[in-house]
Protein backbone atom coordinates (compact mmCIF):
# COMPACT_ATOMS: atom_id res chain seq x y z
CA UNK A 1 0.00 0.00 0.00
CA UNK A 2 1.22 3.57 -0.97
CA UNK A 3 1.71 5.41 2.05
CA UNK A 4 0.45 9.24 2.43
CA UNK A 5 1.16 11.92 5.14
CA UNK A 6 -1.03 14.51 5.82
CA UNK A 7 0.38 16.76 8.88
CA UNK A 8 -2.69 18.34 10.22
CA UNK A 9 -5.99 16.82 11.02
CA UNK A 10 -7.82 19.89 10.25
CA UNK A 11 -11.27 20.53 8.15
CA UNK A 12 -8.77 21.02 5.03
CA UNK A 13 -6.91 18.01 5.92
CA UNK A 14 -9.65 15.59 6.32
CA UNK A 15 -11.89 16.67 4.02
CA UNK A 16 -10.19 17.35 1.04
CA UNK A 17 -6.61 16.57 0.71
CA UNK A 18 -7.46 13.14 2.68
CA UNK A 19 -9.97 12.39 0.80
CA UNK A 20 -7.97 12.72 -1.84
CA UNK A 21 -5.07 10.57 -1.03
CA UNK A 22 -7.53 7.77 -0.22
CA UNK A 23 -9.46 8.16 -3.77
CA UNK A 24 -5.68 7.50 -4.72
CA UNK A 25 -5.57 4.21 -2.95
CA UNK A 26 -2.89 5.68 -0.37
CA UNK A 27 -2.84 4.60 3.07
CA UNK A 28 -2.86 7.80 5.06
CA UNK A 29 -1.50 9.02 8.56
CA UNK A 30 -2.57 11.70 10.08
CA UNK A 31 -0.03 14.24 12.13
CA UNK A 32 -1.90 16.35 14.94
CA UNK A 33 -1.19 17.40 18.12
CA UNK A 34 -5.00 17.21 19.24
CA UNK A 35 -4.72 13.92 20.73
CA UNK A 36 -8.37 13.25 20.58
CA UNK A 37 -8.72 13.15 17.27
CA UNK A 38 -5.58 11.30 16.82
CA UNK A 39 -6.78 8.68 19.38
CA UNK A 40 -9.99 8.79 17.32
CA UNK A 41 -8.53 8.22 13.81
CA UNK A 42 -6.34 5.18 15.86
CA UNK A 43 -9.65 3.81 16.98
CA UNK A 44 -12.46 3.97 14.19
CA UNK A 45 -9.19 3.54 11.29
CA UNK A 46 -11.93 6.20 8.84
CA UNK A 47 -13.81 8.84 9.15
CA UNK A 48 -16.79 10.51 6.87
CA UNK A 49 -17.22 13.05 4.87
CA UNK A 50 -20.54 14.92 4.11
CA UNK A 51 -20.62 16.15 0.19
CA UNK A 52 -23.57 18.37 0.17
CA UNK A 53 -25.91 17.86 -2.44
CA UNK A 54 -28.90 20.41 -3.16
CA UNK A 55 -31.20 19.90 0.21
CA UNK A 56 -29.06 16.98 1.96
CA UNK A 57 -25.43 15.17 2.18
CA UNK A 58 -23.93 12.40 0.53
CA UNK A 59 -21.57 10.45 2.38
CA UNK A 60 -18.51 9.26 1.59
CA UNK A 61 -16.18 7.02 4.30
CA UNK A 62 -12.24 7.81 3.87
CA UNK A 63 -10.87 4.52 5.03
CA UNK A 64 -7.17 2.99 6.68
CA UNK A 65 -6.75 6.13 8.21
CA UNK A 66 -4.08 6.57 11.26
CA UNK A 67 -2.94 8.98 13.70
CA UNK A 68 0.04 10.10 14.82
CA UNK A 69 1.00 12.49 18.04
CA UNK A 70 2.10 15.95 17.03
CA UNK A 71 4.32 15.65 20.10
CA UNK A 72 6.25 12.60 19.12
CA UNK A 73 9.13 13.47 16.77
CA UNK A 74 10.34 10.26 16.70
CA UNK A 75 7.19 8.66 15.22
CA UNK A 76 7.09 11.94 12.46
CA UNK A 77 10.46 11.15 11.49
CA UNK A 78 9.87 7.65 10.95
CA UNK A 79 6.79 8.39 9.00
CA UNK A 80 8.50 11.08 6.99
CA UNK A 81 10.80 8.64 6.50
CA UNK A 82 9.08 6.12 4.89
CA UNK A 83 6.50 8.42 3.03
CA UNK A 84 5.80 7.97 -0.77
CA UNK A 85 3.36 11.46 -0.56
CA UNK A 86 2.88 14.42 1.92
CA UNK A 87 0.88 17.37 2.44
CA UNK A 88 0.73 20.47 5.12
CA UNK A 89 -2.69 21.95 5.96
CA UNK A 90 -1.61 23.07 10.06
CA UNK A 91 -1.90 27.13 9.40
CA UNK A 92 0.44 29.64 8.12
CA UNK A 93 1.29 30.53 11.67
CA UNK A 94 1.33 26.55 12.47
CA UNK A 95 4.15 25.98 9.94
CA UNK A 96 7.12 27.58 12.19
CA UNK A 97 6.47 24.97 14.87
CA UNK A 98 6.43 22.03 12.43
CA UNK A 99 9.82 23.15 10.69
CA UNK A 100 12.05 20.99 13.36
CA UNK A 101 10.10 17.81 13.55
CA UNK A 102 9.71 17.48 9.16
CA UNK A 103 13.76 18.51 9.10
CA UNK A 104 14.03 15.11 11.56
CA UNK A 105 11.64 12.87 8.67
CA UNK A 106 14.16 14.46 5.99
CA UNK A 107 16.99 13.63 7.76
CA UNK A 108 15.61 10.02 8.69
CA UNK A 109 14.94 9.44 5.19
CA UNK A 110 18.81 10.85 4.20
CA UNK A 111 19.97 7.98 6.74
CA UNK A 112 18.00 5.17 5.03
CA UNK A 113 19.32 5.96 2.31
CA UNK A 114 16.03 6.86 0.74
CA UNK A 115 16.81 8.28 -2.93
CA UNK A 116 12.89 8.31 -4.02
CA UNK A 117 11.90 11.70 -3.90
CA UNK A 118 9.28 12.92 -1.46
CA UNK A 119 6.44 15.71 -3.15
CA UNK A 120 5.07 17.43 -0.09
CA UNK A 121 1.96 19.68 -0.92
CA UNK A 122 2.28 22.71 0.93
CA UNK A 123 -1.94 23.75 1.31
CA UNK A 124 -1.33 26.67 3.73
CA UNK A 125 -2.97 29.95 3.07
CA UNK A 126 0.14 32.24 1.74
CA UNK A 127 1.57 33.68 -1.47
CA UNK A 128 4.77 31.78 -1.30
CA UNK A 129 4.55 29.64 1.51
CA UNK A 130 6.21 26.71 -0.14
CA UNK A 131 9.44 29.03 -0.08
CA UNK A 132 8.94 30.09 3.41
CA UNK A 133 8.63 26.55 4.68
CA UNK A 134 11.66 25.54 2.46
CA UNK A 135 13.56 27.83 4.69
CA UNK A 136 12.98 27.60 7.76
CA UNK A 137 12.95 23.70 7.75
CA UNK A 138 16.39 24.53 6.54
CA UNK A 139 17.87 26.41 9.82
CA UNK A 140 17.05 22.54 11.02
CA UNK A 141 19.53 20.90 8.37
CA UNK A 142 23.20 20.64 8.50
CA UNK A 143 25.14 21.10 4.96
CA UNK A 144 24.93 18.07 3.90
CA UNK A 145 21.24 17.45 4.95
CA UNK A 146 20.46 20.58 3.49
CA UNK A 147 22.14 19.18 -0.03
CA UNK A 148 19.49 16.30 0.41
CA UNK A 149 16.37 18.38 0.94
CA UNK A 150 17.41 20.07 -2.51
CA UNK A 151 17.84 16.97 -4.19
CA UNK A 152 15.21 14.86 -2.71
CA UNK A 153 12.53 17.17 -1.01
CA UNK A 154 9.98 19.09 -3.46
CA UNK A 155 7.57 21.36 -1.56
CA UNK A 156 4.71 21.69 -3.96
CA UNK A 157 1.85 24.98 -3.68
CA UNK A 158 -1.51 24.11 -4.73
CA UNK A 159 -4.39 26.32 -5.27
CA UNK A 160 -7.28 25.41 -2.54
CA UNK A 161 -10.73 25.90 -3.74
CA UNK A 162 -13.15 23.66 -2.02
CA UNK A 163 -15.02 25.10 0.96
CA UNK A 164 -14.74 23.02 4.21
CA UNK A 165 -16.60 25.22 6.88
CA UNK A 166 -17.20 24.21 10.23
CA UNK A 167 -18.94 20.94 10.63
CA UNK A 168 -22.93 21.45 11.90
CA UNK A 169 -22.89 20.59 15.31
CA UNK A 170 -25.58 18.19 15.29
CA UNK A 171 -23.53 16.17 12.63
CA UNK A 172 -20.16 16.63 14.92
CA UNK A 173 -21.64 15.48 18.14
CA UNK A 174 -22.43 12.46 16.23
CA UNK A 175 -18.73 11.70 14.87
CA UNK A 176 -16.15 14.50 16.17
CA UNK A 177 -13.77 13.20 12.86
CA UNK A 178 -17.11 14.21 10.34
CA UNK A 179 -16.36 16.92 7.90
CA UNK A 180 -19.09 18.74 5.49
CA UNK A 181 -17.87 19.85 1.89
CA UNK A 182 -19.08 21.14 -0.84
CA UNK A 183 -18.74 19.39 -4.01
CA UNK A 184 -16.29 21.42 -5.92
CA UNK A 185 -13.08 18.63 -5.51
CA UNK A 186 -10.84 20.26 -8.09
CA UNK A 187 -6.71 20.77 -6.92
CA UNK A 188 -4.62 22.67 -9.46
CA UNK A 189 -0.76 22.09 -8.53
CA UNK A 190 2.44 23.67 -9.61
CA UNK A 191 3.31 21.16 -12.25
CA UNK A 192 7.23 22.66 -12.22
CA UNK A 193 7.77 21.83 -8.74
CA UNK A 194 7.56 18.63 -8.73
CA UNK A 195 10.62 15.89 -8.23
CA UNK A 196 10.62 13.12 -10.20
CA UNK A 197 7.64 11.51 -11.84
CA UNK A 198 4.51 13.38 -10.81
CA UNK A 199 2.15 11.26 -8.67
CA UNK A 200 -1.36 10.54 -9.79
CA UNK A 201 -3.71 11.66 -7.43
CA UNK A 202 -7.37 12.19 -7.96
CA UNK A 203 -9.02 15.31 -9.05
CA UNK A 204 -5.14 17.43 -8.89
CA UNK A 205 -4.43 19.14 -11.97
CA UNK A 206 -0.90 20.13 -12.61
CA UNK A 207 -0.70 23.17 -14.57
CA UNK A 208 2.01 25.77 -15.34
CA UNK A 209 2.59 28.67 -15.21
CA UNK A 210 1.19 28.11 -11.97
CA UNK A 211 1.19 31.85 -10.82
CA UNK A 212 -2.51 31.93 -13.02
CA UNK A 213 -4.10 29.59 -10.62
CA UNK A 214 -2.73 31.64 -7.80
CA UNK A 215 -4.09 34.74 -9.05
CA UNK A 216 -7.56 33.16 -10.20
CA UNK A 217 -7.82 31.76 -6.69
CA UNK A 218 -7.16 35.43 -4.69
CA UNK A 219 -8.68 38.04 -7.47
CA UNK A 220 -11.54 35.64 -8.29
CA UNK A 221 -12.73 33.70 -5.48
CA UNK A 222 -11.14 34.77 -1.91
CA UNK A 223 -12.31 38.59 -3.43
CA UNK A 224 -15.61 37.91 -4.66
CA UNK A 225 -16.52 35.77 -1.33
CA UNK A 226 -14.97 38.53 1.02
CA UNK A 227 -16.96 41.02 -0.61
CA UNK A 228 -20.22 38.82 -0.77
CA UNK A 229 -19.18 38.93 3.14
CA UNK A 230 -19.00 42.89 3.67
CA UNK A 231 -21.81 43.98 1.55
CA UNK A 232 -23.92 41.34 3.23
CA UNK A 233 -22.94 42.68 6.69
CA UNK A 234 -24.12 46.06 5.34
CA UNK A 235 -27.16 44.23 4.93
CA UNK A 236 -27.58 43.23 8.17
CA UNK A 237 -26.92 38.89 6.85
CA UNK A 238 -25.56 36.26 9.12
CA UNK A 239 -24.72 33.79 6.40
CA UNK A 240 -22.96 33.60 3.41
CA UNK A 241 -25.16 32.06 1.45
CA UNK A 242 -27.94 35.09 2.11
CA UNK A 243 -25.68 37.64 0.32
CA UNK A 244 -25.08 35.51 -2.27
CA UNK A 245 -28.91 35.02 -2.99
CA UNK A 246 -29.58 38.89 -2.81
CA UNK A 247 -29.83 40.09 -6.20
CA UNK A 248 -28.12 43.21 -5.04
CA UNK A 249 -24.88 41.47 -3.82
CA UNK A 250 -24.85 39.07 -5.93
CA UNK A 251 -25.00 41.59 -9.01
CA UNK A 252 -21.57 43.37 -7.26
CA UNK A 253 -20.13 40.57 -7.13
CA UNK A 254 -20.48 39.37 -10.59
CA UNK A 255 -19.56 42.79 -11.89
CA UNK A 256 -16.49 42.78 -9.45
CA UNK A 257 -15.38 38.86 -11.04
CA UNK A 258 -15.77 40.09 -14.66
CA UNK A 259 -13.22 42.69 -13.91
CA UNK A 260 -10.75 40.64 -12.45
CA UNK A 261 -11.50 38.06 -15.18
CA UNK A 262 -10.73 40.67 -17.90
CA UNK A 263 -7.41 41.27 -16.47
CA UNK A 264 -6.69 37.80 -16.08
CA UNK A 265 -7.49 36.81 -19.11
CA UNK A 266 -4.70 39.63 -21.03
CA UNK A 267 -2.44 38.73 -17.74
CA UNK A 268 -2.36 35.39 -19.13
CA UNK A 269 -4.15 34.61 -22.81
CA UNK A 270 -6.48 32.47 -20.87
CA UNK A 271 -10.03 32.63 -22.83
CA UNK A 272 -12.17 34.66 -20.92
CA UNK A 273 -15.43 32.79 -21.64
CA UNK A 274 -13.42 30.41 -19.24
CA UNK A 275 -13.38 32.58 -16.48
CA UNK A 276 -16.77 33.62 -16.32
CA UNK A 277 -17.72 30.64 -16.74
CA UNK A 278 -15.82 30.23 -13.28
CA UNK A 279 -17.23 33.28 -11.57
CA UNK A 280 -20.79 32.24 -12.37
CA UNK A 281 -20.15 28.85 -10.90
CA UNK A 282 -18.28 30.49 -7.78
CA UNK A 283 -21.43 32.66 -6.91
CA UNK A 284 -23.74 29.35 -7.22
CA UNK A 285 -20.95 27.54 -4.96
CA UNK A 286 -21.54 30.67 -2.54
CA UNK A 287 -24.98 30.02 -2.07
CA UNK A 288 -24.73 26.72 -0.62
CA UNK A 289 -26.76 27.13 2.34
CA UNK A 290 -25.72 24.14 3.50
CA UNK A 291 -22.18 25.17 3.85
CA UNK A 292 -23.33 26.58 6.76
CA UNK A 293 -20.31 29.64 6.21
CA UNK A 294 -20.92 32.90 8.07
CA UNK A 295 -20.99 36.60 7.11
CA UNK A 296 -17.99 36.91 9.97
CA UNK A 297 -15.64 34.19 9.43
CA UNK A 298 -15.42 34.80 5.58
CA UNK A 299 -14.78 38.71 6.24
CA UNK A 300 -12.85 38.54 9.58
CA UNK A 301 -9.58 39.98 9.74
CA UNK A 302 -9.26 42.52 6.77
CA UNK A 303 -5.94 44.04 8.04
CA UNK A 304 -4.88 40.94 5.64
CA UNK A 305 -8.12 40.89 3.66
CA UNK A 306 -7.41 44.54 2.41
CA UNK A 307 -3.39 44.61 2.49
CA UNK A 308 -1.35 45.78 0.04
CA UNK A 309 -0.91 42.23 -1.78
CA UNK A 310 -3.91 40.71 -0.98
CA UNK A 311 -7.34 40.15 -2.97
CA UNK A 312 -8.71 43.56 -3.06
CA UNK A 313 -5.43 45.80 -3.35
CA UNK A 314 -3.86 42.83 -6.17
CA UNK A 315 -6.85 42.76 -7.73
CA UNK A 316 -7.05 46.64 -8.12
CA UNK A 317 -3.51 46.43 -9.98
CA UNK A 318 -3.66 43.98 -11.86
CA UNK A 319 -7.42 45.62 -13.34
CA UNK A 320 -5.34 49.32 -13.77
CA UNK A 321 -2.28 47.60 -15.32
CA UNK A 322 -4.53 46.59 -18.31
CA UNK A 323 -6.82 49.52 -18.54
CA UNK A 324 -9.88 47.91 -16.62
CA UNK A 325 -11.89 49.48 -14.34
CA UNK A 326 -11.64 48.14 -11.25
CA UNK A 327 -14.86 50.07 -10.21
CA UNK A 328 -16.63 47.40 -8.23
CA UNK A 329 -13.61 45.57 -6.62
CA UNK A 330 -12.74 48.85 -5.13
CA UNK A 331 -16.61 49.21 -3.83
CA UNK A 332 -15.98 46.07 -2.17
CA UNK A 333 -12.54 47.22 -0.71
CA UNK A 334 -14.84 50.51 0.73
CA UNK A 335 -17.17 47.92 2.17
CA UNK A 336 -14.12 46.09 3.67
CA UNK A 337 -13.56 49.48 5.65
CA UNK A 338 -16.97 49.42 7.24
CA UNK A 339 -16.09 45.67 8.24
CA UNK A 340 -15.33 45.00 11.90
CA UNK A 341 -17.99 42.28 14.28
CA UNK A 342 -17.18 42.20 17.39
CA UNK A 343 -13.93 40.26 18.75
CA UNK A 344 -12.22 41.13 15.41
CA UNK A 345 -9.54 43.15 16.16
CA UNK A 346 -7.52 43.07 13.34
CA UNK A 347 -11.17 44.74 11.34
CA UNK A 348 -12.07 47.16 14.29
CA UNK A 349 -8.66 48.79 14.43
CA UNK A 350 -8.97 49.44 10.47
CA UNK A 351 -12.44 50.85 10.58
CA UNK A 352 -11.93 52.37 13.35
CA UNK A 353 -8.70 54.18 11.52
CA UNK A 354 -10.76 55.40 8.54
CA UNK A 355 -13.35 56.70 10.33
CA UNK A 356 -11.28 58.82 12.94
CA UNK A 357 -8.55 59.68 10.46
CA UNK A 358 -9.92 59.58 6.99
CA UNK A 359 -9.98 56.92 4.29
CA UNK A 360 -6.92 58.04 2.51
CA UNK A 361 -4.97 57.43 5.97
CA UNK A 362 -6.37 54.20 6.16
CA UNK A 363 -5.31 53.16 2.52
CA UNK A 364 -2.20 54.37 2.82
CA UNK A 365 -1.84 52.55 6.30
CA UNK A 366 -2.66 49.34 5.52
CA UNK A 367 -3.44 48.98 1.92
CA UNK A 368 -0.25 50.47 0.20
CA UNK A 369 -2.41 52.81 -2.00
CA UNK A 370 -1.09 56.36 -1.22
CA UNK A 371 -0.34 57.53 -4.71
CA UNK A 372 -3.35 57.74 -6.71
CA UNK A 373 -5.45 60.61 -6.26
CA UNK A 374 -8.58 59.24 -8.40
CA UNK A 375 -8.14 55.58 -6.82
CA UNK A 376 -8.68 56.98 -3.81
CA UNK A 377 -11.43 59.28 -4.34
CA UNK A 378 -13.27 56.69 -5.73
CA UNK A 379 -12.71 54.06 -2.66
CA UNK A 380 -13.66 57.34 -0.56
CA UNK A 381 -17.05 58.15 -2.37
CA UNK A 382 -17.87 54.34 -2.04
CA UNK A 383 -16.99 54.75 1.60
CA UNK A 384 -18.62 57.55 2.29
CA UNK A 385 -22.24 56.47 0.45
CA UNK A 386 -22.15 53.60 2.80
CA UNK A 387 -21.67 55.66 6.05
CA UNK A 388 -24.36 57.33 5.27
CA UNK A 389 -26.59 55.07 4.34
CA UNK A 390 -26.93 55.13 0.65
CA UNK A 391 -29.09 52.31 -1.10
CA UNK A 392 -27.04 49.36 -2.46
CA UNK A 393 -28.77 50.27 -5.91
CA UNK A 394 -27.82 53.60 -5.54
CA UNK A 395 -24.52 52.67 -5.10
CA UNK A 396 -24.46 50.36 -7.49
CA UNK A 397 -25.53 52.87 -10.42
CA UNK A 398 -22.74 55.18 -9.10
CA UNK A 399 -19.56 53.05 -10.69
CA UNK A 400 -19.65 54.68 -13.43
CA UNK A 401 -16.59 53.73 -15.82
CA UNK A 402 -13.82 56.24 -15.59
Amino acid sequence: MKKAIMYGAGNIGRGFIGQLFHMSGYDISFIDVNMAVVDKLNSDGQYPVYVTDKDGYKEYTVTGVHGINGRDNEAIAEAIADADIMATAVGVNILKFIAAPFAGGVRRRMEKGVEAPLNVIICENMIEADKYFASIVKENLNEAECEYFDTHIALVEPSIGRMVPATPKEISEQNPLAVCVEPYCELPVDKNAFKGEIPEIKNMVPFAPFDFFIRRKLFMHNMSHALTSYFGALKGYTYIWEAAGDAEVKLMALRALTESSRALSKEYGVPLDELLCFSENLINRFENKLLGDTIERVGRDTKRKLSENDRFVGAIRLCKKHGIAPMNILAGLAAGLHFGPEGDDSSIEIRNDAKENGVAHALSTWCGIDGDAELVARIESVYNSIAEGAKMSDIISSLQIY
